[in-house]
Parts: C-alpha cells; structure tokens; sequence
C-alpha cells in the first residue's frame, strides 16, 4: 500500500479558475438532436462547462487561480520555494509549463519548478509530490497547481464526450505549520488500463499520425489525437476501486465516512457520483458535485468543487476533507486534510491569454514581451 502521512504542513489556501465562455447542451441540439442531448444530461448531470478560447491554455486558468491565492492572502513571491503544475494540457512539449507559470508569477530564482503528467488523480497525487519535498527541505510555502484544456483535445463530433469535459484550473498554497496539521492518503495505479482513457496521437509514439477522422467500433468520430473513452471500462473501474481503497485509507487511518464533512471527490459524472455515495453509505449533500455547470475538468475537478461548495462563505471553521481522484492512466488515489473555509475562495472567470507565449512565426519568437 502506497500510504503517506505529513505533519505540520496544511493546505492554507484553494483557488480556481474557469474560462468565461460557457457551452451549453442547446448549443449541441443541431448536432446530435434535441432527446439525445437530454438524455445525455440526465445521465451524467452536465447541463453546460466552460471552454478556453484559441489560445487559452490549462495554464493561463492556473495562473489566474494562482495570483488569487497570493493577492488574497498576502504571499511574499519569494517564499514560495516549489510550483508543480500537473496536467496533461501542457503548453508546449518543452520547456515545463512550470517555468512558464514561475516567470509569469515573478518567482525567485531559488524556487523549484517541474512538471507531471497526470491527469484526474493529479490533485491527490501532486499533494504528496508537494509534501515530500516540503517535509524534506527547507521549503517553507508551495503552490500546487493541477489544470485541463480538454475541449481542445475533444471532437465536438464525439457523443460520447463532446458535452462532457469542460476546462478549468485550480490551485492551493501548501504551508508548514506549528499548528497540529496532519495529511494522509494512498495511492494507486493500474497501468493495464491505459487504453481506457487515451489520446493515441500527438506523443512520441505516434508523433505524424493522420487527422484524418474516423467512426470507432463505439459509432462515434473521432481522430487519433482526440480523447478517446471506454465508457464501460471507466465505470467497472471506478465503483470497484475507487470504494475499495477509500475504506482502505479508512481502516488505515481508524476513521469512518462520518468523521468527514465533505468528500470533494472527481467530478466524472451524476450516476457514478450516486453510485459512490451509496457504496461508501454516504448522504449525497455530503458529496458536493459542480460537473452540471463546469462539466468533468479531470485534474483540477478537487479543488474546483471545494471552491464551488465553499467559496462564498467566508466563514472561519475547519473541515475535515476526504479528497478523491480517478480516471486516465488508471491512477487514482484518497487523501484527507483539514482545511478553514476561509481559506477557500470563489470561483473566478478569465478570459486571460499569456500573448508573449503564442509562438507562429520566428517573428513570435523574438518578439519582445511588452
């Protein structure tokens, strides 16, 4: 068992970002028909999500999500020591888009900055990346940042997932403490999964693949750098594992579903959400969902819920919260933590596009930042 426990490190702020352009199902009715997207949304609950423009990227919304946590709770820049972005929606295959978000953040040079490619179990899994480096250095203050641009990656042809992911980014500031903090939680993967939720082209396997459309076994087009799903496959999956190895970290830790107030867990759809719910014999309002407005983001699905449950409230009392991420790899994990709702911010729009970074020409290239 993959389980790992800190001390005297808390998650001292949450912050998320979307893009202001809304899509919802009407806009899908010409396409797909009037009763199919209905059915659609009564299935998985997403009635809309939020898309990047052209050349908004995962990063611009962690960015966004990020200087909220810095303006809001005063950080000095030069006492974040470490930024892991986590996402598959990178903005270039080279440089880390983490050298991208430190210079846009004016971090100082002795700060860490990488990233790592996961994408709906990112938020569990950067939490212990980010904690073990802290419990084993000097690193005092970190920002976790976990984001998705998955309609780019989308064939808006593709039933099966056009009106299911939405983009979104999120971020939290890691601090260590002298109050008594404690973060645990397991890890798991199941690489024989891989295929399940894939984007075959665009990598170094398959790196001058076609774009060429084509109908799948499953009826629906798609090319070979879009996001492909076995629906099925995800499912079996998710309500086998994903109970499983929550009442694992219970048994591990000697805690039950009632020493929580809230399970911020992947946003995948309505029916797996009940299907988890009473497989863990949890009351649903203890299990927030925000996928019928933001849709599935994957990565930053954790903290995007916690600011949507929580955000406007301002109030100061401490939650004790069950974290839980599932989905592509397969790679899924559990993770509690104490966090002050106070600490949790609303969810905020941006339209915001990093424009130095848009590279079409040598002329791009070395075009001075203005």
């Amino acid at each position: 068992m993959a389980y790992f426990k800190f001390q005297n490190i808390k998650i001292s702020c949450v912050a998320s970002a979307v893009p202001a352009q809304v899509v919802t199902g009407e806009d899908f009715y010409e396409r797909f028909g009037e009763e199919a997207v209905h059915k659609f949304q009564e299935s998985t609950g997403v009635k809309q999500f939020r898309k990047t423009k052209e050349h908004q990227t995962a990063s611009d919304l962690c960015f966004a999500a990020a200087e909220n946590i810095i303006k809001a709770k005063e950080v000095n820049r030069d006492e974040i020591g470490a930024l892991v972005f986590i996402a598959h929606s990178t903005d270039y295959r080279r440089p880390a888009t983490a050298c991208v978000l430190h210079k846009r953040l004016g971090l100082g040079k002795d700060c860490v900055a990488f990233d790592v490619s996961l994408g709906c179990s990112a938020f569990v899994y950067g939490i212990n990346v980010v904690c073990s480096m802290m419990q084993n250095s000097d690193i005092s203050k970190a920002l976790l940042l976990c984001g998705e641009s998955l309609t780019k990656m989308t064939n808006p042809k593709d039933k099966s997932v056009a009106m299911l992911f939405g983009d979104g980014g999120g971020a939290i500031l890691l601090e260590k403490t002298d109050e008594d903090s404690t973060i645990a939680g397991i890890l798991k993967t199941d690489g024989t999964g891989y295929k399940a939720i894939i984007a075959p082209a665009g990598g170094f396997r398959n790196l001058n693949a076609t774009t060429e459309d084509f109908v799948w076994p499953d009826g629906n087009t798609r090319n070979l750098y879009n996001t492909t799903m076995q629906g099925e496959d995800v499912f079996a999956f998710t309500i086998s594992a994903v109970p499983r190895t929550v009442k694992e970290f219970f048994a591990k830790t000697e805690t039950t579903v009632d020493d929580y107030d809230c399970l911020a867990f992947h946003q995948a759809n309505k029916f797996i959400s009940q299907m988890l719910c009473k497989k863990l014999k949890v009351a649903p309002e203890k299990m927030p969902l925000c996928l019928d407005r933001f849709g599935n983001p994957s990565a930053p699905a954790i903290p995007m819920v916690m600011c949507d449950a929580y955000g406007q409230d301002n109030e100061d009392k401490v939650l004790n919260i069950l974290m839980c991420g599932f989905g592509v790899g397969l790679s899924w994990g559990v993770c509690a933590a104490k966090v002050n709702v106070k600490d949790i911010l609303p969810i905020i729009e941006t339209d915001e596009v990093f424009e130095e970074g848009i590279i079409n020409s040598p002329e791009d290239f070395f075009r001075e930042a203005e």
